[in-house]
């Protein structure tokens, strides 16, 4: 069985994907930052998340030219953070250089609106308590996410997050057990995936794909994109994704 789009939308390019990125990044974090409780920053160049020493901050590039008084507060931002850092720049334009942070690319890729496969594996689309607290230590294993340990339930992924708009959590299972997770957002027409993970205990088992497939399904007649990490970028490519530019990110050296 496959869903099928039936209103492929080819006005979106691989040039468009940069800020189609940006702005869906932005959605993602600002509804993570709200469902979390903290302080979410809202600017032409950029939008920031505040959080705590355990979350730490989110900086969201929006633009390509930010300006003298944006980079400052951005500065300002990084200085001030109480936990780890992370910044991203889908135009790779801003230069971090003077604060104490390293960098990387990872590519953004693009997927029109095509038919998705059925998932070969058990995947929901996780709404109660116990299914977002197994997604959540599927993500936090998958990425070595040692700020969030101790796990404390409902940190990661608040139930407050599944109730943004264009947000779900999906979560694969193998032979009864979380195996696989990663959430979904569609805003302003476009879908793209965050925290994309297989637990340890159930790699090269297809974990990946089928919570991949899982959430596609969910937005085949939308365009979506992604930032793809080196071991991630096969899998995306397999269905149906195409490079479209590199991404700068950023990262405190207290969280290197």
């Amino acid at each position: 069985m496959t869903t099928r789009s039936t209103a492929p939308d080819q006005a979106v390019t691989l040039a468009d994907a940069p800020t189609r990125q940006a702005r869906n990044s932005a959605a993602f974090w600002a509804a993570t930052g709200l469902s979390r409780g903290h302080q979410v920053i809202r600017r032409r160049g950029f939008l920031a998340v505040e959080g705590d020493e355990r979350a730490g901050t989110r900086i969201l590039v929006q633009e390509p030219d930010l300006t003298p008084d944006e980079l400052a507060e951005l500065t300002d931002l990084v200085r001030r953070a109480a936990g780890p850092v992370t910044a991203e720049d889908p135009y790779s334009s801003t230069d971090l250089n003077h604060l104490p942070m390293r960098n990387w690319q990872m590519p953004i890729m693009l997927r029109l609106p095509a038919p998705v496969a059925a998932p070969a594996l058990d995947v929901v689309r996780a709404r109660k308590p116990e299914d977002l607290e197994a997604a959540e230590r599927v993500v936090i294993d998958s990425f070595d996410l040692d700020g969030f340990q101790p796990h404390r339930g409902g940190e990661l992924f608040p139930r407050a997050l599944v109730e943004q708009p264009g947000v779900d959590v999906f979560l694969a299972s193998i032979d009864g057990a979380p195996a696989g997770a990663c959430i979904s957002v569609v805003a302003d027409g476009i879908g793209s995936h965050y925290w994309v993970g297989t637990s340890s205990a159930f790699r090269s088992r297809g974990a990946g794909r089928a919570v991949m497939l899982g959430a596609l399904a969910h937005m085949a007649d939308h365009p979506a994109t992604l930032t793809a990490s080196k071991l991630g970028r096969p899998l995306y490519e397999s269905l149906g994704y195409e490079l479209a530019s590199p991404s700068t990110w950023w990262a405190s050296l207290r969280d290197a």
